[in-house]
């Protein structure tokens, strides 16, 4: 910790909590997150969020080449001091999501919480063998949610349909600097064929986000509300109800949206699917 302080105020850093700027300091942590992505020689790793490099240099010592990409550029300017004389490491300063990403096979990464849902969506749109992630704890928790439950919601579906989740440990706040208030959660992510069929992808994403945001209603209801944003042209709101009713079956327009498994989502937008034409522009869940 000391050394770590020294060099903070050395390169006139201030680490901002507010902008996810929290570093893991526990060197077991690190290197267990190295030990549970089964980084090899044959593996080439995207970082996401490096910071100065703690995790950096493990990944080094194993991987055949890391790709470590960092926005800020004050944190940039000790990465990058860290890393010299590391031949299989690629420095990036830029914001992840606004990049197009390299070829990898494997992600290590203690991710900035404020874009964990743009960031998981983002990987998993490529094709690669595995990722270990750190997520805020209640993030984590949304990822593997039951069908009824209070965290059950569009993330859980949407990730579900693309990758198989893991939980590995929980981390307590005492592992960051600094302390975040939250405790926070290491989980695996294995990309995936989909679990079920869908007819059209794009309107398979417009349909749930559009019923989880009545999760409480029956589907009938949600549908009628959100009609708009799942039909292709607006009706009134005496031919909305008509549609529904004639498009969804009643055992599963009757039942809860929140109770509803993925697979059943998913027959739900394909009989929208089946009386559609147009294509639809996907959207990440947030």
């Amino acid at each position: 910790m000391h050394q770590l302080l020294v060099t903070l105020r050395r390169y006139g850093i201030r680490l901002n909590k507010r902008g996810s700027q929290i570093h893991v300091i526990d060197p077991s942590l690190l290197r267990r997150m190295v030990d549970y992505a089964g980084v090899s020689s044959r593996d080439l790793v995207l970082e996401i969020g490096a910071g100065m490099g703690n995790l950096t240099k493990l990944l080094a010592e194993r991987a055949g080449k890391v790709i470590a990409v960092e926005r800020d550029a004050k944190l940039f300017r000790v990465l990058r001091e860290q890393a010299k004389g590391l031949a299989n490491v690629d420095l990036v300063n830029a914001d992840i999501l606004q990049m197009e990403l390299p070829p990898f096979n494997k992600v290590v990464a203690n991710l900035p919480y404020a874009i964990s849902s743009e960031i998981t969506f983002k990987l998993l749109e490529h094709d690669f063998e595995l990722a270990v992630l750190m997520y805020q704890k209640e993030f984590a928790q949304r990822l593997i949610a039951k069908p009824g439950s209070k965290d059950y919601g569009r993330l859980t579906v949407g990730v579900y349909y693309r990758a198989e989740v893991e939980l590995l440990e929980e981390v307590e706040p005492s592992a960051f600097f600094p302390r975040p208030k939250v405790s926070s959660m290491l989980v695996r992510l294995r990309p995936r064929s989909p679990p079920f069929y869908v007819i059209d992808e794009a309107l398979f994403f417009d349909v749930v986000r559009a019923l989880f945001q009545h999760k409480r209603q029956k589907v009938r209801n949600a549908l009628f509300h959100s009609f708009n944003e799942v039909f292709p042209q607006p009706k009134p709101k005496s031919e909305r109800r008509r549609i529904v009713d004639e498009t969804i079956p009643k055992d599963l327009a009757n039942r809860r949206v929140m109770d509803l498994t993925p697979e059943e989502l998913g027959s739900i937008s394909n009989y929208i699917a089946s009386n559609l034409k147009s294509p639809r522009a996907w959207v990440a869940p947030a």
